[in-house]
């Protein structure tokens, strides 16, 4: 089947566009990242929590991206000042409803964790611009006797964020690419793939740490089986529409020709996995723990990343049952 509209961006059936993709790509960022964070904090020993780099990411890349993303869906409503009624009005068969309920819950376990390792720099501020406030270390110190309850159900929320990414999709029924049980997972995958190569920039940039560092190290460890993951999740996903038959099978091959199968190609496939995972399986020691070299490949990571989100929402978008 050859499709009759040339232009990427608008075809007839579009109803979700860019903004959706990129607030798919920063929720995704905010999971992994958040994951990872975790993940390093309860497998070592760290004196000073708010001086570790994968830690401080961990707040600034799961705050930042999602309340980025957050502020670029309200406005993408048609009435944007009506948004605060999204924050109160929970339906319980939406899944954009659910959603918010989520993040909410999300943020506010992460504000809590945040709150816990930044205790001293808090106290530190509040003793020399707002004195008044010296109640609210009262508040962080009850915060901090939950703190590794807190911290686990951040990351079963931080998992769920990921995953919910694609659960907002799947639930186009509609689009027979986009009605797809693995969509959850794979998004979780890639989300959990951009936060790490998101991290990975933060602690070697803004950090200025070595290619070679304790953190990199433990960092490296997840990248190959994530990316491993994300691969077997794709082809899943794509031969689940070509067994699929029918309108399946058509969106398929509406999906992997044209411009947005040179988006997956190329973007997706080859600049995405393909590189990252040559850089990582087969380069020797030296030049995979070089700072310039992580940072080349995690960049690689996000735009694979990032063409993933847009290729599988307008895409899947391209074909209705």
């Amino acid at each position: 089947m050859t499709l009759d509209y040339p232009v990427p961006f608008h075809t007839p059936n579009l109803v979700w566009d860019s903004t959706i993709a990129i607030y798919l790509f920063l929720l995704g960022i905010s999971s992994g990242a958040v994951q990872l964070a975790i993940a390093y904090k309860r497998s070592n020993k760290i004196e000073n929590l708010s001086q570790n780099w994968i830690i401080r990411s961990g707040v600034i890349l799961g705050s930042v991206p999602t309340l980025i993303g957050l502020t670029l869906l309200i406005f993408h409503l048609a009435r944007p000042w009506t948004f605060w009624k999204l924050m109160f009005n929970y339906q319980f068969n939406s899944v954009m409803s659910m959603g918010v309920m989520l993040f909410q819950i999300y943020m506010l376990f992460l504000v809590v964790w945040g709150v816990v390792i930044f205790k001293k720099e808090i106290e530190a501020l509040i003793n020399r611009f707002m004195p008044k406030l010296q109640f609210v270390m009262k508040l962080i110190g009850i915060a901090e006797r939950i703190a590794s309850p807190v911290e686990v159900v951040l990351f079963v929320l931080a998992a769920v964020l990921g995953a919910y990414t694609g659960f907002l999709l799947s639930a186009l029924i509609s689009y027979p690419m986009l009605n797809n049980p693995v969509l959850p997972a794979l998004f979780l995958a890639s989300g959990t793939s951009s936060g790490i190569a998101a991290t990975f920039l933060i602690i070697l940039i803004a950090g200025k740490l070595k290619g070679d560092s304790h953190e990199s190290h433990f960092i490296h460890k997840f990248e190959v089986p994530i990316m491993v993951t994300e691969l077997g999740l794709l082809v899943c996903f794509f031969v689940g529409l070509h067994f699929g038959g029918g309108q399946k099978t058509v969106a398929l091959h509406n999906a992997l020709s044209g411009f947005w199968g040179a988006v997956f190609w190329i973007g997706v496939f080859f600049i995405g996995i393909l590189i990252p995972l040559i850089a990582n399986m087969f380069v020797n020691d030296r030049l995979k723990y070089n700072r310039n070299f992580i940072i080349l490949v995690s960049i690689f990571d996000l735009i694979g990343v990032f063409c993933l989100r847009f290729f599988v929402l307008y895409a899947g978008q391209l074909t209705v049952a």
